[in-house]
């Protein structure tokens, strides 16, 4: 990382890539050689015209099951053809090049915890709500570049799918949930996306309750992860810079204070009741 220690990670965002066009150009292909309008298409495969124009543009990022949908519609080769296009997409597309070193760690780690008090983390995102929080940005993205960032963030997350033995223990602030970014609706969205997650054994979600009288968070969020080699690693970032944080010294502060945020959190259990709780309330 260039030294001993701590490492400051300060860049812009990734240039965009040419891997959506490139999805996107295929499905028009194959949807020219079926024979079928956007209109049709989108029918067939449940979509609006409106979605399936901006993948054929590649400004939006392909439904997991596009491929699955498309078998009945493109027929068995369009859809093998799409499922290995679609893995060929650009995964650091719309990651902060501050950020990649991280997301790097995150895809080995065998052990990996967030404590967040600004958004809920970015693998228990469902799109909507990543959507929704990027469009708020400021200075305003353009259509493509929110595009890449939901991409970006999505492929992030299949390291939930990828490893199973890898245990993900989350905290989540309740006035995260209660702020309702984007409205009612994407709030229910991102409660149900919890509950689901939540249910996988090698994940753990804790909620800090609106109230703690010695909270010790307030120092921002925390990440930690366990490498292969059981190494302990640990992330942080700012409004315009982040920073990877190796010093033992260091890394042990953050775990000292995980443990002690983990422990003021509610269980997983009573996390699930009142998740259930305020998803009876919207």
């Amino acid at each position: 990382m260039g030294k001993v220690g701590n490492v400051s990670l300060y860049g812009g965002e990734a240039e965009a890539g040419d891997s959506l066009k490139t999805f996107g150009a295929m499905l028009k292909v194959l949807r020219d050689e079926a024979g079928l309008t956007q209109e049709a298409l989108a029918e067939g495969l449940g979509y609006s015209h409106d979605h399936i124009s901006k993948i054929e543009r590649g400004v939006r990022f392909p439904p997991r099951d596009l491929d699955k949908l498309a078998e009945d519609v493109l027929g068995p080769l369009a859809a093998r053809l799409l499922k290995e296009t679609r893995r060929s997409l650009t995964r650091k597309a719309g990651l902060a090049s501050r950020f990649r070193h991280w997301a790097v760690i995150e895809k080995e780690a065998v052990t990996l915890y967030a404590y967040e008090c600004r958004v809920v983390p970015g693998l228990l995102q469902p799109e909507p709500y990543i959507r929704v929080i990027n469009e708020a940005v400021l200075p305003p993205l353009v259509e493509e570049q929110i595009e890449q960032r939901v991409a970006a963030r999505l492929e992030r997350q299949v390291v939930l799918d990828e490893r199973p033995h890898t245990y993900f223990g989350f905290i989540v602030e309740q006035m995260l949930l209660e702020r309702q970014v984007g409205g009612t609706e994407i709030t229910r969205i991102l409660i149900d996306h919890l509950l689901a997650m939540g249910e996988r054994r090698n994940i753990e979600i804790q909620v800090m309750p609106r109230r703690m009288e010695k909270h010790v968070g307030s120092a921002g969020s925390i990440y930690l992860a366990e490498t292969v080699d059981h190494k302990w690693l640990g992330y942080s970032e700012g409004q315009q810079s982040s920073n990877l944080i190796s010093d033992l010294t260091d890394v042990g502060t953050l775990q000292q204070r995980y443990r002690k945020l983990s422990s003021q959190a509610l269980s997983h259990e009573a996390t699930v009741e009142l998740l259930e709780q305020m998803r009876g309330d919207l």
